[in-house]
């Protein structure tokens, strides 16, 4: 009689564990959250290759190229970074924006940027920045190789309130400028190398 309860208590048991076994497996394996707080979040690739970095100002790396990290930059933002198959950052989203000591705002804005293959270039930046130091509202084309990079076209305007299209040669010199100044009077000017303008539609002057 014992062996009977012994068997039932066995297979009662073994059938059990059983049934919590496949609960386990066929359980989602995405987890749902109504709010998390982080500091940084990482997101790789199976087999471990960093593709993307989310992260407050203090936790933001250096400059990383195929997975390894240099010297921390000034980088007084918080953002996204992208990264490519090979582990190295080629482009990001980065905010900011804080008054120093003397009150005067610094970092203040947005840059969503793409980089040129293995060469930490921007290549396409479109930036919304206006502190102390510097305004640069717009958008931003440019060149680059292992030595420089050069602006081809900016599309934007400055503090004086004038909206502007600039197109620049291979070398980064503007060749062609069509703006519209703070009064409302339109102009197109063309440039020659050394920036003197040799034609011009338009009473306003580059």
């Amino acid at each position: 009689m014992g062996t009977k309860i012994l068997a039932v208590y066995s297979t009662v048991v073994t059938t059990v564990l059983a049934i919590f076994a496949l609960a386990g497996f066929a359980a989602p394996k995405v987890q749902r959250f109504d709010e998390i707080d982080v500091h940084r979040i990482n997101v790789r690739e199976t087999d471990g290759t960093l593709r993307m970095v989310l992260s407050n100002h203090a936790r933001l790396p250096g400059v990383i190229e195929r997975g390894k990290e240099h010297a921390k930059a000034d980088r007084p933002y918080a953002g996204m970074l992208f990264y490519n198959d090979e582990g190295t950052e080629n482009g990001g989203l980065v905010f900011g924006g804080r008054r120093n000591a003397n009150g005067e705002v610094v970092d203040s804005g947005a840059s969503l940027s793409f980089d040129r293959y293995d060469a930490n270039s921007q290549i396409v930046q479109l930036a919304g920045v206006d502190d102390s130091k510097n305004h640069i509202v717009g958008l931003i084309l440019s060149d680059s190789d292992a030595t420089s990079t050069r602006r081809r076209v900016l599309i934007g305007h400055d503090k004086e309130g004038v909206a502007s299209v600039s197109l620049m040669d291979r070398n980064g010199r503007k060749r062609i400028l069509l703006q519209v100044a703070a009064d409302g009077i339109p102009s197109l000017s063309f440039l020659d190398a050394n920036g003197k303008v040799v034609n011009q539609i338009g009473a306003a002057q580059p």
